[in-house]
């Protein structure tokens, strides 16, 4: 029997589809060179056989000839054709699309949107490179040296004060340390701190309590400071250099640093320093392996008060200590 898509071509069900000879033919009617009506051509491309519906149990590879310009044999090797599909008239046989050697062509000549895609992956990597080489800039900071004077109530004045010993009976007077505890709940303690070398590239304000800070023992120790810049009347002022204004996690507003006058003082002997509320600093720091300071703020300072400027991330500075 003539199976019925395929009985116009005449071609037996029980035809093997390994022993059909293939032969180029034209390519607007590549059919069997079994079915009647086709007629062999010379046209470089091969010839796809029709499959029956029944003719295959597995997969077969079919071999064929083609021919360059010049009229040389090429041989060419068919892909695997998957089993069970019949011929439709006037159509080719359908290949394994996902074995044919011919895909990557195809996807490379008829890809756009993955011609797209691959555009904007480069371009993201470019961004990344140069998203990379701008942190290194930033890594490589510019190192600026500052030299330590003494604390000296003078010398000191812009940022705090300086409060050394007194004689036994001697009232309250400015030469005390005027303190503002009056925002939360007062802490005196006293904390370890270690490895704090002579450099640094953060500072710190606190903008509800005026903070005390002292060697126990008179342990040389240094702090890099700069003057009070909280702003009273909020986001509406601005510095005279184009700072502008920054809100704090606290809630309040203050203009930036300037690292042009960061200053740096050396605490020696039996005192201690008060700072004004919002005075940046930056310290304490040591030559020793570790020193004990005693601390006087409020008991939320550290958690709720504690706004920090990095020189390094928005200034592109860093500051080291000489004594």
């Amino acid at each position: 029997m003539v199976s019925k898509k395929c009985h116009s071509f005449g071609v037996a069900p029980g035809t093997q589809l390994s022993r059909i000879r293939l032969e180029p033919t034209c390519g607007r009617n590549r059919r069997c060179v079994q079915c009647p009506g086709t007629r062999p051509h010379a046209d470089t491309h091969a010839h796809r056989p029709c499959l029956l519906p029944a003719q295959l149990s597995h997969r077969k590879t079919v071999s064929s000839t083609r021919t360059y310009a010049g009229g040389t044999p090429r041989p060419t090797t068919m892909q695997a054709i998957r089993p069970g599909r019949s011929c439709r008239l006037g159509r080719f046989c359908r290949r394994d699309a996902a074995s044919s050697p011919w895909l990557p062509l195809l996807q490379s000549s008829s890809g756009s949107g993955r011609s797209k895609g691959a555009r904007a992956v480069r371009c993201a990597t470019a961004a990344a490179r140069s998203a990379k080489a701008m942190e290194a800039v930033k890594e490589e900071a510019r190192a600026v040296a500052l030299r330590a004077v003494e604390a000296t109530p003078e010398s000191f004045a812009p940022f705090g004060q300086v409060v050394a010993a007194t004689p036994d009976g001697d009232e309250f007077g400015p030469h005390d340390a005027q303190l503002d505890l009056t925002r939360g709940i007062p802490r005196f303690y006293i904390m370890r701190l270690e490895k704090r070398s002579l450099k640094f590239r953060t500072i710190t304000h606190h903008a509800s309590v005026t903070q005390c800070l002292g060697s126990i023992g008179g342990e040389d120790w240094y702090l890099g400071v700069a003057k009070p810049s909280i702003l009273e009347d909020g986001a509406h002022e601005q510095g005279s250099d184009g700072r502008k204004p920054v809100q704090s996690r606290a809630g309040h507003y203050y203009l930036p640093p300037d690292p042009a006058e960061v200053r740096v003082f050396r605490v020696s002997g039996a005192k201690f320093l008060k700072l004004h509320i919002g005075t940046w600093h930056a310290g304490p720091l040591f030559k020793a392996d570790a020193v004990d300071f005693y601390n006087l703020e409020l008991s939320n300072t550290n958690i709720v008060d504690h706004t920090t400027h990095d020189f390094k991330k928005d200034d592109g500075v860093t500051f080291v200590i000489e004594d």
